[in-house]
């Protein structure tokens, strides 16, 4: 179930939410959602430095979440310093770029394959392998936000997570 494609084909590959958990090459996915980043950084006037830019690229690596100090351990070892705000600056920034999610129950953040569009996933988390993938979660969302409005409440934020196994796992009896 590899995923390729050659540069010039246009990637829903890694948008689609299996992608995390099938052996895929990702490259151009990768390269072309830190180019979209890039480019919507640029139109809203935000400053993408090298640090910000080197944070993501790791994140896009695999389709995983990352610690900060993992994201620190790397951005150390490649020379753009050792200091705990580094990483923690940096990943900020993104998450308010809407570049990174944060995964609330790994305390950890994984790149978004979605940037600028607007959308509010679900993570699916493997527990074998820790690969994390974004699912649609419009239905779920309304379902919470419905639940919410027949008690009288109004929901504003929130984060759905899921914890399982994905198929590799579950068949290697994970």
């Amino acid at each position: 179930m590899a995923h390729k494609h050659s540069s010039a084909d246009s990637c829903a590959g890694c948008a689609d939410p299996g992608a995390a958990f099938a052996s895929h090459d990702h490259g151009h996915c990768a390269a072309d959602v830190l180019a979209r980043a890039e480019a919507l950084a640029a139109e809203q006037g935000a400053r993408f430095t090298p640090v910000r830019k080197r944070v993501l690229e790791i994140l896009l690596e695999e389709h995983k979440a990352l610690g900060a100090y993992d994201v620190l351990q790397r951005l150390a070892a490649e020379g753009f310093g050792h200091q705990p705000p580094v990483a923690y600056r940096a990943l900020e920034f993104l998450v308010e770029q809407g570049f990174v999610h944060r995964v609330q129950r790994l305390n950890a953040f994984t790149a978004c394959m979605h940037p600028g569009e607007a959308h509010a996933p679900a993570f699916l988390i493997c527990r074998g392998c820790d690969a994390v993938a974004e699912a649609p979660a419009d239905k779920v969302r309304a379902a919470l936000e419905g639940a919410g409005a027949a008690l009288g409440f109004t929901v504003e934020r929130s984060n759905i997570e899921a914890l399982g196994l994905c198929t590799a796992c579950r068949e290697a009896g994970k």
